[in-house]
């Protein structure tokens, strides 16, 4: 499978295909740079902050926390269906940003960066999530008419889970600095 994004770690952000459905979201959490990026990267934060999609990591890394070139694929449900997704993360800079692409999965390609800056006793989290849909213009269709529309709730969703653990006691169950 082609490359998703292009990447050097002397440029940010990742350019990726012209065109891609793109979802840029800034968050502020008032906790250490180091317990956000790897509360960002717990397998198990993660899957027990998606039970309601009934998230499950099914092979590769399955549990801990997700490193440079290590694979992960989940299994969920979206949209009534039960779907498998293999994200491979292929850059990584701690604590500052780590690239999640897509192997193998429902989309024709798909790019999720996670960018951390350090402000005072505050981090802000920037997410950048770039997907192609499959199925040319239908799929294009169901990026303006809902697809977008919900994978930018799934995301604000997400790192609203990560704030509230982060900003309080919870995030120790799953990061140990």
């Amino acid at each position: 499978r082609k490359r998703n994004c292009e990447f050097n770690l002397t440029t940010s952000p990742i350019t990726s295909k012209p065109k891609m459905p793109r979802i840029e979201l800034n968050t502020e959490i008032n906790a250490p740079i180091d317990v956000v990026f790897d509360l960002s990267r717990s397998i198990d934060f993660h899957t027990k902050t998606t039970q309601h999609t009934g998230e499950k990591a099914i092979a590769g890394k399955t549990s801990g926390l997700i490193s440079l070139n290590e694979t992960v694929t989940w299994k969920a449900k979206h949209f009534g269906v039960t779907q498998q997704l293999t994200s491979k993360i292929t850059v990584m800079r701690r604590p500052d940003i780590f690239v999640d692409e897509m192997t193998k999965g429902v989309f024709k390609s798909l790019c999720h960066q996670h960018l951390f800056l350090e402000e005072g006793s505050k981090t802000l989290m920037i997410d950048i999530f770039e997907f192609e849909s499959p199925l040319g213009i239908l799929g294009k269709w169901a990026n303006r008419l809902f697809l977008k529309k919900y994978l930018e709730g799934f995301i604000i969703e997400r790192n609203a889970h990560i704030k509230a653990m982060a900003e309080g006691d919870g995030w120790k169950e799953f990061v140990r600095l």
